[in-house]
C-alpha cells in the first residue's frame, strides 16, 4: 500500500531532517515485507497570503493538487483523535487489507487545515492535546509509521 507524507513547510537540513530520514528508511525497509510503503514525502511551500483563512485554503488546494485522488486522507489536526500505536498500526493494516490504493498523511502550515479539507479526511490524528511544530510532528509521524510497520510485521521494536 502506498504511504505518502504531504507536508507545508519545508524540512532544513540539521536533525529533524535526519531523524526523519531515518525512520522514513527504516519505515520502508521493514514495511516491505507487510506491503506498506516505502514512504514518499511530499514538501510545499507556505502560502504568503496574509490573513489565516487565506493561507489554509491555498495550501489545502496545493495538498490537493498533490495528492492521488485516490489515496486516503489522515489529517494530522490537533482535534483529532490519539490513538495507541497498535490501534494505529491495526487500522493501517485494516485499511490495506480492505484494498485501500494507499494513504497521505497530511501535515498542514502554521496555521493548521482548512475546514474543507478536514472534511475529506478519512481519519483525523492527533499527537496528544498539545501543539506541535510540524518538524517535531514530521519527527513522530515517522517513528510512529515505523513502529506501525514493525507492529504489523510482529518485530520486537513495539514493546507494550
Amino acid at each position: 500500500m502506498r504511504v505518502v507524507v504531504a507536508a507545508v513547510g519545508r524540512l532544513k537540513a540539521g536533525p529533524e531532517r535526519e531523524l526523519v530520514a531515518r525512520y522514513l528508511e527504516r519505515a520502508g525497509q521493514v514495511g516491505r515485507g507487510v506491503a506498506l510503503g516505502p514512504v514518499e514525502v511530499i514538501e510545499l511551500d507556505e502560502s504568503r497570503a496574509r490573513r489565516p483563512e487565506d493561507r489554509k485554503r491555498d495550501e489545502a488546494a496545493a495538498l490537493s493538487a498533490a495528492l492521488d485522488p485516490k489515496l486516503l486522507i489522515y489529517a494530522l489536526d490537533e482535534g483529532g483523535k490519539s490513538p495507541g500505536s497498535e490501534a494505529f498500526a491495526a487500522d493501517l493494516g485494516r485499511r490495506r487489507d480492505d484494498g485501500a490504493a494507499g494513504v497521505a498523511f497530511v501535515i498542514g502550515g502554521a496555521d493548521g487545515l482548512a475546514a474543507d479539507l478536514l472534511a475529506r479526511a478519512s481519519a483525523r490524528v492527533a499527537f496528544g492535546a498539545m501543539t506541535w511544530p510540524h518538524q517535531i510532528v514530521r519527527v513522530l509521524l515517522a517513528e510512529q509509521l515505523y513502529r506501525a510497520a514493525t507492529i504489523l510485521a510482529g518485530h520486537p521494536y513495539h514493546r507494550a
